[in-house]
């Protein structure tokens, strides 16, 4: 698996695509949810766009950005459908979570995590905080990694 860790200003123009297409195609066409998935976060200077590769084709996607002065988030985590069974999700968040630490260092790592995927993210150290909610008509949860160090 080849990882690569990019801000928007270091993709080129065919990576871009091709994360771009994977979150409309997961996120929008498979879980049938019309919002705008296209948003500034993407291009703000500190935002890392976490990718997977193999063979030359994307497997997998997260990306991180700083949420407040002491959060950053994990946001559009995705395995693509050719690549799901084979255990990207846990190095892939774990990579995610790595690039908190290192850009982020102290900061809480909060994300919004769909529901029947809650004991996945506990399994990575994330606890469940507030109430369960509807996002784009799916069941989300928020959920929170507290960091020991500043």
């Amino acid at each position: 698996m080849n990882w690569q860790i990019s801000t928007f200003s270091q993709l080129d123009t065919d990576t871009l695509f091709s994360l771009l297409k994977a979150r409309v195609d997961i996120f929008v066409v498979e879980q049938q949810c019309a919002y705008p998935e296209l948003d500034e976060i993407d291009r703000q200077s500190d935002t890392f766009h976490v990718m997977a590769y193999e063979q030359g084709e994307l497997c997998a996607y997260a990306r991180v950005y700083r949420k407040s002065a002491s959060e950053c988030a994990i946001g559009r985590v995705l395995v693509m459908p050719s690549a799901r069974g084979k255990g990207l999700a846990a190095p892939l968040m774990q990579t995610a979570i790595e690039v908190c630490d290192t850009h982020f260092k102290g900061n809480d790592v909060v994300l919004s995590a769909q529901t029947y995927l809650l004991k996945f993210y506990q399994s990575t150290g994330f606890v469940i905080e507030g109430e369960e909610y509807l996002e784009d008509g799916i069941p989300h949860q928020d959920m929170r990694l507290t960091r020991g160090f500043k």
